[in-house]
């Protein structure tokens, strides 16, 4: 059974300021790194000067995050995953819906004052996806968090995903950030089946040919 794991889940990274990552008007964008799970092969680009603070799923995906000072657990942060892999056989897959309903359990269960913000079907990477932006208030901290996460449905029925998890006062800041991962975000292309590739001669024609004196 899947369940959602955010960034709360990481206890690494660095000890600096998060607010060295504010944008100021007019100023270029952050110079971008270059990040491609090594399993898998998705890829994306994320700034500079934030880290990948761990591993999650299993390996299947990562956390990155700007410096930031405090307790790790209420860091603010972006996980990028595959979240549930092809079915197999008969085996049905979540889809899209199913797995934003085990994400909502998942926050109502850890959290209280829950409430859905935003929920909309969007594209990425030229495949299907929904957006679900919800906030409620953590019973263990009771610390207010808002989540959004994109979830990616891939060719073969697996799903992946976007997923900020921030205060609600960081929330223009990551949504930025986000928004620049999932332009960037891309699966590797499939590979040309056995005995095939872009260098293969054509196959032969039936059109008949010019004749030439």
């Amino acid at each position: 059974m899947w369940r959602f794991v955010g960034p709360v889940v990481i206890a690494l990274g660095l000890g600096l300021s998060s607010s060295a990552q504010t944008p100021v008007p007019g100023h270029k964008p952050l110079p971008m790194k270059k990040y491609c799970q090594p399993k898998i092969g998705f890829c994306f680009n994320y700034p500079m000067l934030w880290s990948v603070v761990g591993e999650v799923f299993d390996g299947n995906g990562v956390v990155i995050a700007p410096p930031q000072k405090g307790d790790p657990t209420l860091w603010d942060g972006i996980t990028v995953a595959l979240v549930a892999p092809a079915p197999e056989g008969d085996e049905e897959g979540l889809g899209l819906n199913g797995i934003i309903e085990q994400a909502q359990a998942g926050m109502r269960d850890a959290g209280q004052n829950f409430q859905t913000l935003q929920r909309q079907e969007r594209t990425v990477d030229h495949m299907p996806a929904q957006l679900l932006k919800a906030q409620y208030r953590e019973k263990a901290t009771g610390h207010d968090w808002i989540e959004e996460l994109v979830f990616i449905e891939g060719p073969d029925n697996e799903v992946y995903s976007v997923a900020l998890k921030c205060a609600p006062q960081s929330l223009a800041r990551m949504e930025a950030v986000q928004k620049r991962v999932l332009d960037t975000w891309t699966l590797p292309e499939p590979e040309p089946p056995e005995g095939e590739s872009d260098d293969s001669p054509a196959a032969p024609s039936n059109k008949p040919q010019p004749q030439h004196p």
